[in-house]
């Protein structure tokens, strides 16, 4: 059953990503001309793919509160490759990932497609990076930062790194800007471990999704939105990113101390 499970969900997951994508590239041949570095039309397609995913791998999804419209980028903790689709579902945003992931198969072309920032660890990339920073950020579109730096296990906050912060801090973006913290919870289906949708370490993508298409039943994932802050109501980097990493882990309710 659960190979029948495998097949039936992941081939609807395909068909419906890959299908939505292939529109997706159609409409981006009108949109980019036109609406260039704005993208009004596309996150719509992408919003409704990640929402239809978690319909589809059987994940209950809840929002609370509210995803904010301001000027600015979002800061959530990370716990697995579903937050792609958690945090898209409820929200028009741009990740910022890590290089590697665009050589990744099929993942690295539709984070590519969608607008995701690529970001490297390399000082001699610093200054190229925050252009690019300012740049997404001016023409309004929203990133959304990882400030742990990695994914965990569902269960744990790493403390955050104030590093990326520093982008919100240049060339008057404090005086306009403003900060979203985000807390993602997964809730484990009924008598699995509570890591069960955590992917972390040296964990390989391919058979933690084909665990979590198998399962009989799922659990939930709860999106929390707090307020919104201004980033010149904090003095520096290091305080901002302490606020948020503390507000979501004080919200994420199966965080171990």
């Amino acid at each position: 059953m659960g190979w029948l499970r495998i097949a039936a969900k992941g081939g609807l997951l395909a068909l419906v990503t890959f299908g939505c994508f292939a529109v997706f590239l159609l409409v981006r041949l009108v949109e980019a001309p036109l609406h260039r570095p704005s993208r009004p039309w596309t996150p719509v397609i992408t919003q409704f793919v990640c929402r239809s995913a978690l319909a589809i791998i059987g994940l209950r999804y809840r929002r609370v509160g509210t995803p904010m419209h301001d000027l600015g980028a979002v800061v959530a903790n990370h716990s697995s490759w579903l937050d792609i689709f958690s945090l898209n579902a409820g929200q028009r945003i741009y990740f910022v990932s890590k290089a590697e992931v665009s050589d990744w198969p099929a993942i690295g072309w539709l984070a590519r497609a969608t607008g995701t920032v690529f970001i490297t660890r390399k000082g001699a990339e610093a200054k190229r990076q925050q252009e690019v920073f300012e740049d997404r950020l001016r023409a309004g579109h929203q990133l959304l930062f990882f400030p742990e730096g990695t994914s965990t296990d569902a269960v744990r906050v790493l403390p955050f790194k104030s590093t990326l912060f520093q982008a919100f801090y240049t060339h008057g973006l404090e005086r306009v800007m403003h900060i979203q913290p985000v807390t993602v919870i997964y809730h484990a289906p009924p008598g699995e471990d509570p890591r069960f949708y955590g992917w972390w370490g040296d964990m390989g993508f391919a058979p933690h999704l084909l665990e979590i298409l198998a399962a009989p039943r799922q659990g939930a994932v709860e999106v929390i939105y707090h307020a919104p802050v201004p980033v010149d109501g904090f003095p520096g980097r290091k305080e901002l990113s302490q606020y948020c990493e503390r507000v979501i882990r004080t919200s994420h309710r199966l965080a171990e101390a």
